[in-house]
């Protein structure tokens, strides 16, 4: 029988799994508590939350949202970091803190949407760009073609104007 506590659990992790657009796992063990308070600082401040989970009741909550994926990678001790917005910066911030402290701390993979993600893929995932730079070259993608049209048409229109400018110079020559 679950007990009131558990099943709370359970019912807050749901709650936070449902709202997040990616999850990532990781291995913390060998963390001290100050390095863990440390990183927990970090992640709230980017409003990424990092919550150290049981396994079962992160299969429970996977199940009841439909993300059956994060049995996968709750394997062993885990600890999952939750990005509720831009699914790449969880993930950057992730392994930055890794490369710059030098810590023991490992990332075991992701769940995004209902897509698990490989460490691997945790890693090229937080090298990609921020999806405003994207969306900036897309729109400069866009932007190039219609601008080289519009210099195309309006040097014809210049040519022209100065053919009539010349036109009309020449007229007032000969009127005078």
């Amino acid at each position: 029988m679950p007990t009131e506590k558990k099943i709370q659990a359970v019912r807050e992790l749901t709650d936070i799994l449902a709202k997040s657009t990616v999850a990532i796992a990781t291995d913390y063990r060998g963390l001290t508590n100050a390095e863990l308070s440390q990183l927990r600082r970090r992640l709230r401040e980017r409003g990424i939350a990092y919550h150290v989970v049981k396994n079962t009741l992160a299969r429970l909550a996977g199940e009841q949202t439909g993300k059956t994926g994060l049995a996968s990678i709750s394997v062993g001790p885990t600890a999952l970091a939750f990005g509720y917005g831009d699914v790449v910066e969880p993930a950057r911030m992730l392994v930055d803190y890794i490369r710059s402290t030098k810590t023991v701390l490992t990332v075991k993979g992701g769940l995004l949407d209902n897509r698990v993600l490989s460490a691997d893929d945790v890693t090229t995932l937080a090298y990609l760009p921020p999806r405003e730079v994207i969306l900036g070259q897309l729109l400069g993608q866009l932007q190039g073609p219609m601008a080289a049209l519009v210099g195309v048409l309006s040097g014809n229109l210049q040519s022209l104007l100065r053919v009539l400018q010349a036109r009309i110079q020449q007229l007032e020559g000969e009127a005078a």
